[in-house]
């Protein structure tokens, strides 16, 4: 098709003599005289000095190894003219400085593609423990070691794995220090197999640096501190908004300076006599008279001559043909096809005979014959936008030969397969043997040509979308015309084609203008050329006669390849090659590159020399210019320079212009790159079907820069971007569908391939093969290449070799590299002849299919939009300032309170509620059997039950063990390790009735006792425990030999195991003096991972007990359902204190029954109809996970939970909204109400601040606007507007409660419309913290802390937590308009980037919806760098995919850079029982390198 004469990677030198080097000087620096241009051509034309010729040989010699790139679409390129010296040059730049960057690598059973030797990466290996292989080689490394292993140094691992054996040695460390070595920033890879230490870096950060990961992160933070390029200017940010940095425009910025294009015209097209009225009639004309004259040779696979069809044989054929299928497809009554009717033509490439029998056939039964490529598969690229064209062009019929028809995928029945997007369609055999001969009478009716569509040939979008060009009869007839004359051709040629006959070129010459011309066409099919690429040459020099050769560059290319030094054959007898860039022997004036698209058809072509003629002509353009759509003028020794060659004058009969590739057809000035649109008669006519799309490309009407149209005729839209030369020479530069538009400049996707192919592809690429294209990203198009990776690549051979591409394009064509993927060999999408199919590539790349084995990304070097970073005012304003501006403002100084707790009158009632020691004691004598416990197995059968007087008594017996105890005083702390149940509840009670305080611990996993015990013996060791009461079965374990692994058992304090303990009662129960005084300790890992223990009092205690009586209704007839961890915070209240102090039952479910039994809980609270139900999220995401699609069966064994009224979910985060909601619909056909769902709030200095309980309203929800959050606003905004998130009411605040919204820095009180710190203040806040190292300070800050202005008495304790509160238009019970509570999330897990505020769980859920296979996820940061993990929870080869969606997602919704993403197992992420994900052990791991990552990619 196109011969795109842009590329001389391979072929320059050959033609260093024959082009001249006609600038385009006269173009922008005035004009130029004839005797000027005249006296310059002469100079330039001068042979070339004699030094040239050795230097060009040896050029020669390294590129001609340039591996094949296959053809297809990416064939139809204009090629690029990069110089590979100039690409040698600017990577020679980067040669001496080095890469403070690790090379990529992965876990070895990732991608196994070759032997272990030679795919396993420098310094890797399995094991965590394995010794490394060293050796001198660069081959071997990596290699398990044997014998004599020894470890190999820090600088010989940096050095060889980084810059490769042929960059400069100098060490890794100076490397660092130094800050002006400049290296790309992009996305490394590190593998599970950790390399060996490297050497520290320079301690500028402050950070110690001790392990491997922290290493690598300091090394490419190095690197960040480097000045970035571009600069990043400042830009405009007002206080709502943010706004995407729009570049200042740059003064130096090259504009066009010429005068107003005026529109090139043809030669006129000459009136030859004998021309036919139709192509039909001159196929007649030469079957009737020149019958045995040959029109078709086809080659077999072998290249030699298979059948030769003759003019006669084609004529007749055709005719039976059309007869056939006019008469002879339906019954004798019904005529299947009319004229005008459509028909596929299914045919193979190497069939040339059938498809011109078949295209002929059609023509002459008058009906529009589609070509298309044969369908191999269901899966082929791009079949659905095939079956969209055959479904816009109404096609019901396909001809296909019998042989393509058998080679056709079939069902299990037989039948062809139903391809994936296309009609139904009836395929007709078009063999000799099958074809009716007609009667004599018979005649096709052959009119004169007109406007009615001969042929629709298809043409692909840039976003895949397959359309069909529709061409007139007239259009055809004429464009054969113009190319007779254009090309000169003559009766009886012979002419050798190698493109494909379906479309373009290949039909236009060698099926159309061949059978007008009686020409001789040779057919040389692609499967041929892939077998023997000399096979073309062979022809010619064999056919002595062929005049005229159609080729692409690549058969050029590859019959040079392939015969270098084979100098006896000669192609002397062409007088011309259509689209070649030269060839041994060839006089430079038959080279005749042309300019074409399927919907101008061929625009120009350079017309065939005779001796003595002007010589062509090439332009040495500026690439900085052209990206800016202007025509400079470079000298070549420069690096970005890239020179053009002429494609010929405009077809004869032919008007063209050049217009704006954007907005309004504006007519161009003369230095200025536009497209090229084409008046001819000799064109397509429309997009069949689609009137919509025809309009803006085939009837276009220029306009001069007043918006005047230049007159009325309509031009067609070429998709080629070009400028007119000198001498009304069409130079063509790239297409539309192949322009990059990034950052307001233009880069053509074929120049960026023509770089990265310069870039010694020999060893990673396989066969040249490499995608080019944009996405979309963060309000602009980044640019992403794919390459299929050689099978014997190495790591480091394709790490050097994305590392020099990054180098290369950013020298030459100044634009940052999005992303560099190599995939595996013949993995991407192909197009019918072989090429790669880009926009699939594409969509397998935005939606995480593209699977690659390799990845590089560099957003920190082409993100260059991104906001303005939030700086801090100098003297912020003060807390008073503050409160008088809400104040003013007409705002709410955000606070809100619990209902009254209330005065208990009744003497009894005190003496019953003061400790709950005494209440025990009470119920135990007024209401001996009512049974307070019941728990439940994985069955849902009791197998345990407490009384009130059965729980007193088994109380007595462990507060009477605990005081025979010598060495167990009033006052000391006892540790309760049992598993989730009734003994939990007696040891708690027994240990008050002792006088000693109790601190209840979750007992070791005995199955992970590695990893469970360690945090049991710490916070027996910081309690300072003075005994432990367990069971039977865990002091067994405490003692046993699997703990010495983990412990020190030797140091254990007291044990008692309280299974089978004597019936005794103690002397006497304890009474605390002081309702103050400690009662008990409460012991949490935060999900910042900081072990914190606090001292919860008497009085504490039974205030919530009350506190959660009124607001839940709770007395002895009521039963309440728990499922929930009983070891801290509220779930601890719940199960342990409630139920005394209430007097309700309490069914207990220990959550670790789910696993086994994922149905326990719902078919409990449907057996006990409760009304009343406590859980957590863990257990609600097992629930929804597990039973989502159960419902139907759950219904069916009468499960039903429409008796709930309250589900509360205890927690101390942000309410999960998704989950929740998932839940209520999901559970909504067993009669779940979905206004029962709600959540609890708690945090470590006040177990309880908000439940939802059986009184106020319900709660509510709000959507609140994101990039006001990050300022610390709220704002709230509709649902479903952009960026917002929607947050839930965190339950009603509990009475006795009052919480206000602090500053945190300023402590004073803020508006409703700010975020801030949750203080609150209750009876029941903790007494402070338990702490052996008596952190005075850190207590006086959390527990007894006052407002720095406003209410100056009262003492709050600070939860930790931001959130605000909004006055709702909701009335609580007494009457009043309802302040909710909104709990955004922890302050010490929030991430200042940017200087804004982030969530950990915002950037979480975006990074979670962004592919299939990522399954939990967790984000921290390290020295300002943004680290996102994620479990993989697909297979492993998805693993690489994620590494941009992550990128991308992140910096679309939070507009952050990623600065590394993890790729773990699922499971890996740490989550603690209450479903917290614990962020900083997870960061802890990540920097010990303890993760053992699938992947790990660093965005530098």
């Amino acid at each position: 098709m196109n011969v795109l004469q842009r590329d001389r990677l391979h072929v320059r030198e050959v033609y260093a003599r024959v082009y001249l080097k006609i600038s385009l000087l006269p173009l922008f620096v005035g004009d130029i005289t004839q005797k000027g241009y005249e006296k310059k051509r002469a100079k330039l034309s001068a042979p070339p000095p004699s030094n040239a010729s050795s230097s060009s040989s040896s050029s020669r010699q390294r590129r001609t190894r340039r591996p094949h790139r296959s053809s297809g679409t990416r064939d139809e390129r204009y090629r690029s003219d990069i110089h590979t010296e100039a690409v040698q040059a600017a990577l020679a730049k980067h040669k001496e400085e080095k890469m403070a960057l690790p090379m990529p690598t992965k876990r070895r059973s990732t991608y196994v593609q070759s032997p272990i030797e030679t795919c396993t990466p420098p310094g890797s290996h399995m094991l965590l423990h394995a010794p490394i292989h060293s050796s001198s080689s660069s081959d071997d490394e990596g290699g398990l070691g044997g014998s004599g292993v020894q470890q190999q140094s820090p600088d010989s691992w940096m050095n060889s794995s980084i810059h490769g054996s042929s960059t400069s040695s100098s060490s890794a460390s100076s490397t660092m220090s130094h800050g002006e070595s400049r290296a790309p920033q992009c996305v490394f890879a590190h593998s599970s197999g950790s390399p060996p230490h490297m050497p520290g870096p320079t301690p500028a950060l402050g950070v110690p640096v001790s392990s491997r990961v922290s290493t690598k992160i300091q090394q490419l933070l190095n690197t960040l501190k480097r000045p970035k390029r571009p600069p990043l200017s400042e830009f405009f940010m007002d206080d709502q908004e943010e706004i995407v940095e729009v570049p200042r425009p740059d003064p130096n910025t090259p504009r066009p300076e010429g005068r107003q294009i005026i529109p090139v015209k043809g030669e006129p097209l000459g009136v030859v006599s004998n021309w036919p009225p139709a192509l039909q009639a001159a196929l007649a004309r030469w079957g009737a008279t020149q019958g045995k004259s040959p029109a078709l040779t086809a080659l077999d696979i072998t290249g030699k001559p298979l059948y030769t069809l003759t003019y006669g044989k084609l004529w007749s054929r055709s005719v039976k043909l059309a007869y056939t299928l006019l008469n002879k497809l339906g019954t004798k009554n019904e005529q299947v096809l009319k004229p005008g009717d459509r028909v596929a033509l299914v045919y193979p490439n190497s069939d040339p005979g059938m498809f011109w029998v078949a295209f002929y056939g059609c023509l002459l039964a008058e009906v529009i014959p589609v070509p298309i490529e044969v369908p191999l598969s269901r899966k082929d690229a791009g079949s659905s936008q095939v079956g969209f064209l055959l479904g816009s062009c109404g096609v019901s019929l396909a001809l296909t030969s019998e042989i393509c028809l058998k080679g056709l995928p079939k069902t299990p029945t037989g039948e062809i397969l139903q391809f994936k997007g296309w009609p139904r369609l009836k395929w007709v055999i078009t063999d000799s043997k099958y074809l009716t001969k007609p009667s004599k009478d018979w005649q096709p009716h052959i009119p004169t040509a007109n406007t009615d569509t001969a042929y629709i040939e298809y043409k692909a979008c840039k976003e895949g979308t397959v359309m069909g060009v529709a061409v007139s009869k007239v259009a055809m007839l004429t464009h054969c015309q113009s190319l007779t004359q254009a090309c000169n051709y003559c009766e009886g040629e012979t002419l050798v084609n190698v493109l494909d006959f379906k479309k373009d070129m290949g039909l236009w010459h060698g099926v159309l203008t061949s059978i007008m011309n009686r020409i001789h066409t040779i057919s040389v099919p692609y499967a041929v050329m892939k077998a023997c690429p000399l096979s073309w040459v062979q022809r010619v020099h064999i056919n002595k006669g062929t005049r005229v050769a159609l080729v692409k560059c690549r058969d050029l290319h590859w019959a040079m390849m392939a015969h270098k030094e084979q100098r006896d054959i000669s192609l002397a007898s062409l007088r011309m090659l259509i689209v070649a860039d030269g060839a041994y022997g060839l006089k430079p004036e038959v080279i005749c590159p042309c300019a074409t698209s399927p919907e101008a058809m061929t625009v120009a072509i350079r017309r065939p020399g005779v001796p003595g003629a002007p010589l062509p002509a090439r332009a040495v353009l500026s690439m900085t210019g052209l990206s800016h759509g202007v025509i400079r003028v470079n000298t070549e020794d420069k690096n970005s320079a890239l020179t053009v060659q002429d494609v010929g004058h405009v077809m004869p009969g032919a008007l063209m212009c050049i217009v704006k590739p954007d907005g309004p057809p504006m007519l161009c000035k003369t230095d200025e790159i536009g497209e090229i649109v084409v008046n001819s008669r000799a064109g397509g006519t429309m997009y069949y079907g689609l009137s919509g799309v025809t309009k803006n490309t085939f009837e276009v009407i220029p306009v001069n820069a007043s918006g005047v149209p230049i007159g009325e005729i309509p031009f067609v839209r070429s998709g080629l971007l070009g400028f007119v030369g000198p001498g009304s020479l069409i130079f063509v530069v790239g297409k539309i569908e192949g322009l990059l538009m990034v950052s307001g400049r233009r880069h053509n996707a074929d120049d960026l391939v023509a770089t990265a192919l310069a870039v010694e592809p020999v060893k990673t690429v396989y066969r040249g093969r490499i995608a080019v294209f944009s996405v979309t990203v963060f309000y602009d198009e980044r640019i992403v290449i794919v390459a299929e990776q050689k099978p014997d690549a190495s790591e480091e051979d394709s790490f050097q070799w994305m590392s020099r591409v990054l180098q290369a394009i950013d020298s030459i064509h100044q634009v940052g590299l999005y992303c560099l993927a190599l995939v595996l060999a013949n993995t991407l999408p192909k197009t019918p002849l072989g090429g790669i199919h880009i926009s699939e590539t594409k969509q397998l790349f935005l939606e995480g299919s593209l699977h690659p084995c390799n990845i590089l990304m560099c957003p920190h070097t082409c993100v260059t939009n991104m906001p303005k970073p939030r700086q801090k005012q100098p003297g912020e304003l003060g807390p008073a300032s503050i409160m008088v501006g809400n104040l003013v403002a007409g705002k709410r100084i955000a606070q809100a309170a619990g209902r009254d707790l209330g005065m208990i009158e009744d003497q009894d009632l005190v003496r019953k509620h003061q400790f709950l020691t005494e209440a025990l004691q009470w119920r135990a004598q007024t209401d001996p059997d009512h049974v307070l416990y019941v728990l439940l197995n994985a069955k849902g059968v009791a197998v345990c039950t407490a009384t009130c007087v059965q729980l007193h008594k088994r109380a007595e017996k462990i507060a009477a063990a605990l005081m025979e105890r010598s060495g167990i005083n009033t006052g000391e702390n006892v540790v309760l390790l049992y598993p989730p149940g009734i003994d939990l509840i007696a040891a708690f009670y027994g240990c008050l009735y002792a006088g000693c305080i109790p601190v209840t611990v979750r007992p070791p996993h005995p199955q992970n006792l590695s990893a469970t015990l360690p945090t049991v013996r710490m916070i027996i060791d910081v309690s300072k425990a003075a005994c432990i009461l367990t069971t039977q079965l865990l002091m067994k374990i405490l003692r046993s030999k699997e703990a010495a692994t983990s412990v020190n058992i030797k140091t254990w304090p007291i044990i008692i195991d309280t299974d089978d303990l004597p019936r005794k009662r103690p002397p006497s129960i304890y009474k605390p003096p002081s309702a103050d005084m400690i009662a008990y300790l409460d012991f949490s890992v935060s999900t910042t991972g900081m072990l914190t223990g606090v001292k919860i009092s008497h009085s504490a205690m039974s205030a919530l007990c009350r506190s959660i009586k009124l607001q839940c209704e709770l007395y002895s007839s009521r039963q309440i359902a728990i499922c929930l961890d009983p070891y801290c915070g509220l779930g601890f209240v719940l199960w342990c204190l409630a139920s005394v102090y209430s007097g309700h039952q309490s069914i207990l479910i220990p959550p670790t029954e789910l696993e086994s039994s994922l149905a326990l809980w719902l078919s409990t609270l449907s057996q006990y109809r409760i009304r009343d139900t406590f859980c957590s999220y863990s257990v609600m995401e097992l629930c929804t996970k597990g039973l989502g699609g159960q419902t139907e069966m759950l219904k069916a064994r009468g499960v039903n939970v429409s008796c709930v009224r309250s589900c509360v979910v205890v927690a101390e985060e942000r309410p999960r909204l998704a989950l929740t909601q998932s839940f209520s619909k999901l559970f909504k056909d067993l009669g779940l109400s979905s206004r029962a769902v709600s959540t609890a709030f708690g945090s470590r200095v006040n177990l309880a601040i908000c439940l939802q309980g059986t009184t106020g309203p319900d709660p509510s929800t709000v959507y609140v606007d994101m990039k006001s959050l990050r300022h610390d606003r709220v704002r709230l905004v509709e649902r479903g507007a952009p960026q917002s998130l929607s947050l839930m009411e965190s339950g009603t605040i509990l009475p006795g409660v009052r919480v206000v919204i602090v500053n945190p820095e300023t402590r004073g009180p803020l508006g409703d419309s700010h975020l801030g710190e949750i203080w609150v203040n209750s009876p029941h806040t903790a007494t402070g913290y338990y702490t052996i190292y008596g952190e005075e300070s850190l207590q006086a800050d959390h527990f007894n802390t006052k407002l720095s202005f406003g209410d100056p008495h009262t003492f709050w304790a600070r939860t930790g937590y931001l959130g605000f509160v909004k006055r709702t238009e909701l009335t609580d019970s007494s009457g009043e308009r309802h302040d909710a509570l909104f709990v955004v999330g922890s302050l010490d897990e929030t991430l200042e980037l940017r200087g804004l505020r982030y969530h950990p769980i915002d950037i979480e859920t975006s990074v979670s919806r962004a592919h299939r296979s990522i399954g939990e996820s967790a984000v921290f940061t390290w020295t300002n760098l943004l680290v996102v993990v994620s479990e993989l929870c697909g297979s492993e080869q998805d693993a690489l995919d994620l590494v941009p969606l992550v990128t991308n997602v992140v910096l679309e919704e939070h507009h952050l850079i990623v600065g590394v993403v993890v790729i773990v197992d699922p499971g890996v992420i740490p989550i603690n029982s209450r479903g917290e994900k614990q962020r900083m052990h997870l960061r802890d791991s990540f920097l010990a390198d303890q993760l053992d990552p699938i992947y790990v990619a660093y965005n530098m």
